[in-house]
């Protein structure tokens, strides 16, 4: 097994997965990047665009460019940017197309979770220096606490209709956890404090308020006036955006969150925190037999979901390594060690770069779809081992 907390293993594998994708990802006939891929970095249904893997693709580039990378990772962010601003968004209705096919949209709903990833990708920009991003990122903003923030509930709502007639009644964490990511990333590219104050506002609201209401976990999913709604999607605990049960990936994505803020405004309350909802999650979700987190468990613990997805590891060896670095115990980079020793042996594609998408119990995948378009493009892989990067710089 490498080093996994050598900052010249996670630099080398952050650019074999970024090899991986290299020779096939501008779509030089349509305009932006190539979203589904094989595991052999063959292309299927080249003309399907995402806006979430649309933005998570220039995030990506941003920050290989800032963590060292060529001019070339920089003109492929600006790339990405140009095709987010030109067929992306539609200032007709000042809304982004969800899904694109052939660059005619199938699927214009407006989604507060698709707004929170294109605030990502421009804070991305400004801090990777790309003419014009700044004034893109305060558009967003702009837009974002226009159309969904609820002022009264402390957090933004999930969904309108295409031409903004309508607003579900629907509330999920989900959405709000990427707004407070992509805020924080917007306070650090801009050092604007209503960015902080807003992430603020979103990790009390959500990861004190609503899950004191679920016995100190996040739950995902509420009712118009912010109640618990255990049984949306009961029926379909697979949903990619919105399953049901606890979702131990996002406990931990909230624990990295957590720490990321109290870095920019300290108070005791955001480790403690993020302890729990780590601990509690890696309790109830580790699988001791086969390795690996389990994805999903109900509300009386029992696993209701023990597929492994990538995200959900990548997330929580990231969190660790900042519960390591937060509290100074020694359990957490176990844990970090635990994890990374997993993915190695089963996530990582040791021949052909990145990491497949999801496993079965048995650590079997189900299919050759190595990225698909909306749900994975190695955002959560590549972010991860560029927050332990940075978390290895700063105790040097």
């Amino acid at each position: 097994m490498p080093d996994f907390t050598s900052a010249e293993f996670l630099q080398t594998h952050v650019e074999q997965i970024l090899a991986f994708y290299q020779p096939n990802v501008l779509d030089v006939e349509r305009g932006g990047f190539h979203q589904n891929y094989r595991d052999d970095g063959r292309l299927f249904e080249p003309g399907l665009k995402h806006l979430v893997s649309s933005t998570r693709m220039i995030f990506n580039y941003c920050k290989a460019y800032l963590h060292g990378g060529a001019d070339g990772d920089l003109a492929r962010a600006e790339y990405g940017l140009q095709y987010l601003r030109e067929v992306h968004w539609d200032p007709a209705r000042e809304g982004y197309h969800w899904l694109l096919r052939d660059n005619v949209p199938v699927d214009s709903t407006n989604h507060c979770y698709g707004l929170a990833f294109v605030i990502l990708a421009q804070a991305s920009c400004v801090e990777a220096g790309i003419d014009g991003a700044r004034d893109d990122l305060y558009r967003t903003w702009e837009l974002l606490n226009r159309r969904f923030w609820l002022e009264s509930s402390g957090l933004y709502a999930d969904e309108a209709s295409a031409d903004w007639s309508g607003l579900s009644a629907y509330r999920g964490q989900n959405a709000n956890m990427h707004c407070c990511e992509a805020l924080l990333a917007a306070y650090r590219a801009t050092g604007d404090s209503q960015f902080l104050e807003r992430a603020y506002t979103l990790a009390q609201t959500v990861a004190v308020t609503l899950a004191e209401r679920a016995g100190g976990l996040v739950w995902e999913h509420y009712r118009e006036d912010l109640q618990i709604d255990w049984d949306y999607n009961r029926d379909d605990p697979k949903n990619l955006y919105r399953p049901w049960g606890f979702q131990p990936g996002h406990q931990t994505e909230w624990s990295k969150l957590l720490l990321t803020l109290h870095r920019y405004r300290p108070e005791a309350w955001m480790v403690e925190r993020a302890r729990e909802l780590f601990d509690r999650a890696l309790e109830l979700c580790w699988d001791s037999a086969g390795g690996g987190i389990l994805y999903g468990h109900a509300p009386d613990g029992s696993i209701c979901d023990d597929d492994k997805y990538f995200w959900v590891q990548a997330e929580s060896f990231a969190a660790a390594a900042l519960l390591a670095e937060a509290t100074g115990e020694e359990v957490y980079w176990q844990w970090y060690g635990k994890i990374w020793q997993f993915c190695w042996a089963h996530f990582v594609d040791q021949q052909r770069g990145a990491w497949y998408r999801i496993l079965d119990r048995d650590n079997r995948k189900y299919s050759d779809e190595k990225s698909i378009a909306g749900g994975k493009c190695d955002y959560h892989t590549l972010g991860a081992c560029w927050e332990v990067l940075e978390l290895l710089d700063r105790q040097h």
